[in-house]
């Protein structure tokens, strides 16, 4: 695997940003941008943990600007994950991570009784 970590599940390729924040100051609306993404189960904490970062987006960064952190991440296929933006990489790029539902796909585990 080439992502962040062993062990990890990612996903290279198109994601849609939903930008949740901004509706006042005309910055609500989607981007679509390029996403490596890639995450685990966190057994200290009980839930999914995923990271990732975002291409150079006008639209991402604007919306940063004006407060937007909270953002909703959609893949094809239906995934979609609630995240937190960060601030601009040296590439104009963001980081964005969240805790809970990842925005693609994850091998399901059956449990043995």
């Amino acid at each position: 695997m080439s992502g962040f970590d062993d062990g990890e599940e990612e996903y290279r390729g198109v994601a849609t940003v939903v930008l949740s924040q901004g509706e006042q100051d005309g910055t609500a609306g989607t981007a679509d941008v390029r996403a490596h993404i890639a995450g685990h189960f966190s057994p200290l904490t009980g839930d999914y943990r995923w990271k990732g970062r975002l291409s150079a987006s006008d639209e991402v960064t604007a919306a940063y600007e004006n407060g937007v952190r909270e953002v909703l991440v959609r893949t094809p296929g239906g995934h979609e994950g609630a995240g937190t933006l960060d601030a601009p990489n040296l590439w104009g790029g963001h980081p964005v991570s969240g805790a809970g539902t990842p925005p693609f796909a994850v091998p399901e585990v059956e449990l043995d009784d």
